[in-house]
């Protein structure tokens, strides 16, 4: 698996995405998609799924310490007094200690950001926090983050061969920091793209995970993929045996760049 060193931690760059994926379904995904391999997992306080992927990880037989686990914070306890409490009752869910990554999950504009990253950052001070990151920012917002003066290290936004994320790339790079991709499969409508089933045939891969070597080819680039399926999770993770060269870079470079499949009516004005 690849791994991206930042601030001295090891980072899978490929991980396993719980959106949607609840009760026992989450434990019994979460448990097989670390068994075939995967060491990065992500979930939120929103998916409603945090316990089941602390009993998952508990159940692994992978010790704690393998694993970087990411856990987001919701749009109604971002005010400062409120963190702790939501730090908290996420490490009970999770039954662990520390959380590698915290993330803002959605920006919210009547909560000042640096409010925001301070409380947390106290979280990470006390140990309960590794990393801090935030989550659906445009570059307006990653321009209050970089004023904060908080150490963030990645901004996990939809990213995928059909979507254009070149304006954020730019600014997270400027910024040292790194672009985690959600629905990095388009919500299944790459799985069957003609081009990348092209370009499929001369790795003898499928278009899925063509799509996802695009995305692990960009540097600091992670990608989260997230599937009910023990077969897809599978193909997801067999990806690190083959790099697209430049000639199918630029095919699908080529390819419609604006389709977004995630915007709930709170989202920010996309850049």
């Amino acid at each position: 698996m690849e791994i991206e060193i930042i601030d001295g931690s090891n980072i899978p760059r490929m991980g396993f995405g719980t959106f949607q994926i609840t009760g026992k379904e989450c434990i019994r995904s979460v448990e097989d998609a670390i068994a075939i391999g995967y060491r990065h997992i992500d979930t939120a306080r929103a998916y409603g799924n945090e316990t089941e992927v602390g009993k998952a990880i508990k159940n692994s037989g992978v010790s704690r310490e393998e694993l970087f686990l990411t856990t987001k914070i919701w749009r109604d306890e971002l005010h400062p007094e409120r963190i702790p409490r939501a730090i908290s009752s996420s490490l009970k869910n999770l039954q662990t200690d520390y959380v590698d990554l915290c993330l803002i999950h959605w920006p919210v504009d009547d909560v000042p950001v640096a409010d925001t990253l301070g409380a947390m950052e106290k979280e990470k001070q006390k140990g309960n926090i590794r990393h801090l990151g935030v989550s659906n920012f445009t570059t307006r917002h990653l321009q209050q983050v970089e004023q904060s003066g908080v150490r963030t290290i990645t901004n996990q936004v939809e990213y995928h061969a059909m979507l254009d994320q070149s304006k954020v790339m730019n600014k997270l790079r400027e910024m040292d920091m790194s672009l985690s991709a959600y629905s990095p499969l388009a919500r299944g409508r790459l799985i069957d793209h003609p081009v990348l089933q092209r370009i499929g045939e001369k790795y003898g891969k499928l278009p899925s995970q063509v799509a996802l070597r695009w995305l692990l080819d960009q540097q600091s680039i992670w990608v989260l993929p997230k599937t009910k399926s023990h077969e897809r999770r599978v193909t997801n993770f067999e990806v690190f045996d083959f790099h697209l060269d430049e000639e199918d870079h630029e095919k699908i470079r080529t390819m419609d760049k604006n389709v977004r499949v995630i915007s709930p009516e709170f989202a920010p004005e996309w850049d």
